[in-house]
């Protein structure tokens, strides 16, 4: 599949965007902070990853931390309690439902991969609660592997700005692994979903803050009040 988007132009105007941001401002994806703290280790990072589903970056490097610091391994894990797994946990959002996957996860990491994350993708698929998001940020932060995070950030301004159309993420991943540089794969996200949060924002996007407007398609109907339908 070929495209007309310069890719080169968006990654370098948005790395350029995130160097102006403040120093003291730590915009590291809590994922990304955990991996390096844990030295890459990929139970933690799969752990990380599941608990910040639907939670915010402070709220996941918390209940992280909280939960390696009493279960480093998988074999640590299961001997936790339930309870004291959900306390520590608490308050990642649908804490209960993270704690049971991550129980079945470390079961199934224990018995069949000998206590070692296994590198491969699906593999990781079949665990529960573990979708291609989760899955390629555990790739790409454990094992150094080539892959592309696709959350609803990156979903959203990839089709808002023109550069592919697709109705659901799985299927914005599919299109980016053709039209997207491989050099560019790893650093797609973090880019993305801080530009996300911060400018191309779902409803009133910055428009007046947007260094990536002459590589957008749709950014002369980006006004205060536009509402994404994405």
């Amino acid at each position: 599949m070929k495209t007309d988007t310069d890719w080169e132009g968006v990654v370098s105007a948005l790395e350029g965007w995130r160097d102006t941001l403040p120093r003291e401002a730590d915009n590291t994806p809590s994922v990304s902070t955990v991996a390096e703290r844990y030295r890459k280790d990929a139970w933690a990072v799969l752990l990380s990853t599941i608990l910040s589903l639907r939670t915010k970056d402070k709220v996941t490097l918390a209940s992280s931390r909280a939960l390696l610091e009493r279960a480093p391994t998988p074999e640590d894990f299961r001997k936790l309690s339930t309870e004291e797994a959900e306390r520590l946990v608490f308050p990642a959002g649908f804490y209960r439902t993270k704690v049971a996957n991550l129980q079945k996860i470390s079961r199934i990491i224990i018995d069949k991969y000998g206590g070692e994350v296994p590198a491969d993708m699906e593999a990781l698929l079949a665990m529960p609660g573990v979708g291609r998001k989760t899955a390629n940020l555990v790739l790409i932060e454990a094992f150094d592997m080539d892959g592309i995070c696709v959350d609803t950030h990156v979903h959203r301004i990839c089709n808002r700005a023109g550069w592919l159309e697709s109705s659901k993420p799985d299927e914005t991943e599919a299109i980016l692994r053709e039209i997207l540089p491989l050099k560019f794969w790893k650093r797609i996200n973090a880019l993305l979903v801080l530009y996300g949060q911060q400018v191309c924002r779902p409803v009133g996007p910055r428009r007046q803050s947007c260094v990536i407007a002459k590589h957008c398609k749709q950014a002369e109907h980006c006004r205060p009040g536009y509402t994404s339908s994405l």
